[in-house]
């Protein structure tokens, strides 16, 4: 069984930055690639950045954001600079992730970490 965990959220204020973790675990052959999503209150979930042989980064967040990754650790992270209170959302992962050579790969998500940009 796959688990992506997310963490690193909490409150930040207005300025500053915040570096978000999503770590997979279990058994799997490879991370084909990793996303990071996220949803403010009221709103849709939105697409933010995601990781495979490149990165790819929403409009809205390009210049602001910076995805990478750390083979090793199975992590994802996810730095977000300049933290407005429109940043304010609960951040999710998802990975695309393959168990072996000869089936479709799976999609996880985790459950979330909260980030609130008050003063």
């Amino acid at each position: 069984q796959v688990q992506l965990v997310e963490s690193g959220g909490g409150l930040v204020q207005p300025g500053g930055s915040l570096t978000l973790s999503c770590a997979a675990s279990g058994t799997f052959f490879a991370i084909i690639s990793t996303a990071w999503y996220r949803q403010s209150p009221g709103k849709q979930r939105e697409w933010v950045a995601t990781i495979n042989g490149e990165t790819t980064y929403a409009e809205s967040m390009k210049g602001r954001v910076t995805i990478s990754r750390d083979f090793a650790k199975n992590t994802v992270y996810l730095q977000i600079h300049t933290l407005n209170t429109g940043d304010t959302a609960d951040y999710y992962c998802s990975a695309e992730i393959s168990h072996d050579a000869y089936h479709q790969p799976r999609d996880y998500w985790g459950q979330g970490t909260r980030v609130t940009v008050s003063s």
